[in-house]
């Protein structure tokens, strides 16, 4: 039994015999590999490779493997080949044979880890020590596969890979001097969804470029909103936080750009609005969707000009504002049917950051979990509680049509209603057993839209049960192309689900 050194020592599966091919089969056409591969959880499609070995029989078994399995794939000859490929574009790992003409691969290890730091790199050679092993990871490998491998410890060892690089991105985020926390809303960030978030405003927060956060209610957009503010150079400024869709239509114009005395009944004295308090900071659009019409001409205009005119007074004021927005509707949509201005829609929509709903993001609901009870605990006056297994799993089934917002609501309920020192099933409402077994739909949201995005994630999720998590034989019951099937699997998110 050979196996790679890391997965050998934890346990996983690859064996394979004596007699077995040095090189990967080659899959007939219409027939995926993945079927014999067995590894329970699959690659995002973004994810990409770079296969440096000298064997062309090996090089093009493992493209085509790769390529089938989800990842975007590239492939070098030699060490030269490797430099010009990692020069041209960023690698998420890298498979690399030691013995190559010209640089070895453990002479090119070192460059390799220097020149794409966030590089993880896999050694594979059919002469295969412990000495040799150790010396690979002590030159910055993160494992080392013994040819000849099974398909099975290939996409094993990658996933282990980028499992352990996408939990050092995460701890590293969380880890950063930026408030990760804000009320008591904490950003989680365990799936590879919240990770991508946080990424993406990381990179955001030090332009002045505006920002447009996409999601439903409840899915924490303020508590980004004010990250992004606490890692920009506005951070010591201030953060005005506004609901458009709070404030009546007749005043909303002079609450956000304020207004003359005089210049309306009962403006007996002249008064600051929104953008004038935010002057120098950050002011965030909350439900910008709610906007009336008019309005959103003068917020256009305030975008584009950098400048507001106060209710009743003749000239403008000169404004430094950065302007994040969010709304849990269709803009899109809107603006197809008229009801949001398309000139404003592109103004907001420099930056989208898409908010995955908690149901999209399962590994997080445990973080929350511990977060809401450590929180209520203490603001209740509490001793330190837990939960149990049964009633942590009945929370992770849950599908959260109100997302983080609903999962407080249910934690405060519970720890008030304990009485031993930790949350059972006996705390929990009755109802989330109920709402888990079918789609649930908010109240209010009969979105056909999302209704159809419902019923095709669950159509996909019983094909591929039925496929046993044969992606193709999935695509042949559901009578789509297996191209058309990854892509649906990664817009649903049904790759980072549970099997």
């Amino acid at each position: 039994m050979r196996k790679s050194v890391r997965a050998a020592a934890e346990g996983a599966p690859g064996a394979r015999g004596p007699d077995a091919p040095a090189t990967l089969p080659v899959p007939r056409p219409g027939v995926g590999l993945s079927s014999g591969v067995g590894v329970a959880e699959e690659p995002r499609v973004t994810e990409r490779i770079l296969i440096v070995d000298d064997d062309p029989g090996l090089r093009d078994s493992l493209e085509i493997f790769l390529t089938q399995e989800g990842y975007s794939v590239s492939v070098a000859a030699d060490a030269e080949q490797a430099r010009e490929r990692v020069a041209a574009q960023a690698f998420d790992l890298v498979l690399c044979d030691i013995r190559m003409p010209g640089t070895d691969g453990l002479d090119l290890l070192p460059e390799l880890v220097r020149r794409a730091p966030g590089t993880t790199v896999i050694m594979m050679s059919a002469h295969g020590s412990n000495d040799l092993a150790i010396e690979a990871m002590n030159r910055g490998a993160y494992d080392y596969l013994t040819k000849p491998f099974q398909p099975s410890e290939v996409v094993l060892t990658i996933r282990k890979a980028r499992e352990r690089e996408r939990l050092r991105r995460a701890n590293a985020l969380l880890q950063r001097d930026v408030s990760k926390v804000a009320g008591e809303s904490p950003i989680v960030a365990a799936s590879d969804a919240m990770v991508a978030v946080l990424e993406m405003i990381e990179r955001a927060a030090e332009y002045k470029a505006t920002v447009l956060l996409l999601g439903e209610s409840g899915t924490g957009k303020e508590v980004l909103a004010r990250a992004i503010q606490a890692q920009s150079t506005r951070r010591e400024e201030a953060f005005v936080a506004v609901n458009c869709g709070a404030i009546p239509e007749n005043l909303l114009e002079s609450e956000l750009f304020g207004h003359a005395k005089g210049a309306f009944t009962g403006a007996d004295r002249a008064r600051r609005g929104l953008f004038t308090e935010a002057d120098g900071g950050t002011i965030f659009l909350d439900e910008i969707g709610e906007l009336p019409a008019p309005l959103q001409v003068k917020l256009l205009r305030v975008l584009q000009e950098e400048e507001i005119r106060p209710v009743g007074e003749s000239k403008p004021r000169k404004v430094d504002i950065r302007v994040l927005a969010a709304t849990s509707r269709d803009l899109e949509s809107d603006v197809r049917e008229g009801r949001f201005r398309e000139d404003l829609f592109y103004r907001l929509d420099v930056i989208r950051v898409e908010v995955p709903p908690l149901r999209e993001r399962v590994e997080d609901i445990p973080l929350l979990v511990d977060h809401f009870i450590a929180h209520f605990a203490r603001h209740l006056g509490k001793p330190p509680q837990t939960i149990t297994n049964e009633a942590l799993k009945r929370l992770v089934a849950h599908a959260w049509p109100g997302n983080i917002r609903e999962l407080k609501n249910v934690i405060e309920r519970a720890l008030i209603l304990s009485t031993g020192g930790r949350i059972t099933l006996a705390e929990l409402p009755p109802s989330l057993g109920e709402a888990s077994a079918a789609s649930p739909v908010a109240p209010g949201d009969l979105s056909l839209k999302k209704a159809r995005a419902r019923f095709e994630r669950d159509w996909i999720r019983t094909a591929l049960e039925r496929a046993g998590g044969n992606r193709t034989h999935a695509a042949r019951l559901l009578e789509i192309s297996h191209r058309s099937l990854l892509y649906k699997i990664k817009e649903y998110g049904l790759g980072r689900e549970p099997r």
